[in-house]
């Protein structure tokens, strides 16, 4: 059973979260430092704030999730697509940490076990396969984990 491609994205997924990435730090060595309090800022008004990308990071993970399930929603321009800070700060920074640490478990349970022809299964009635969808939330992760950095650069130096 070759799992070389499915190993590969589980190791991706556990570095994203906590590991030791050789281009920056990981989710958790940058989320776990923000407090409560600077998780809902924006720093800059058109920046979004720790606390919204780490809820879209959330939300598009269980986007992927639900499409690997057959399912999917219009979550693209909709309501949970990017929440305000007012609601998010209603379900508080520990618990959206600890929702979008747990998904990396959920979406990592998806592949396990099985070996890497089961990524060519097709999604839906498209041409993209879950090789496609998981390449896809490791990408957009990666893209949020660097505009995270960012909002953590201007939250830093309007401190000073």
């Amino acid at each position: 059973m070759a799992t070389i491609l499915i190993e590969n994205f589980i190791r991706q997924l556990n570095e994203i979260q906590d590991g030791s990435l050789w281009f920056d730090q990981s989710l958790k060595d940058k989320l776990d430092g923000v407090s409560a309090d600077d998780a809902f800022i924006r720093p800059i008004v058109s920046v979004h704030s720790v606390a919204e990308h780490v809820s879209h990071m959330l939300e598009w993970r269980k986007e992927c999730i639900l499409r690997y399930k057959g399912g999917k929603t219009e979550l693209m321009n909709g309501p949970d697509d990017w929440k305000d800070n007012l609601t998010l700060g209603n379900i508080g920074w520990i618990n959206l940490k600890n929702a979008l640490y747990a998904s990396t478990s959920d979406l990592i349970n998806l592949i396990l076990n099985h070996d890497d022809t089961y990524l060519e299964t097709p999604f839906r009635d498209t041409d993209y396969n879950f090789k496609y969808l998981i390449e896809g939330i490791i990408h957009h992760d990666l893209y949020h984990l660097g505009q995270i950095g960012i909002t953590l650069k201007l939250l830093r130096e309007s401190e000073m």
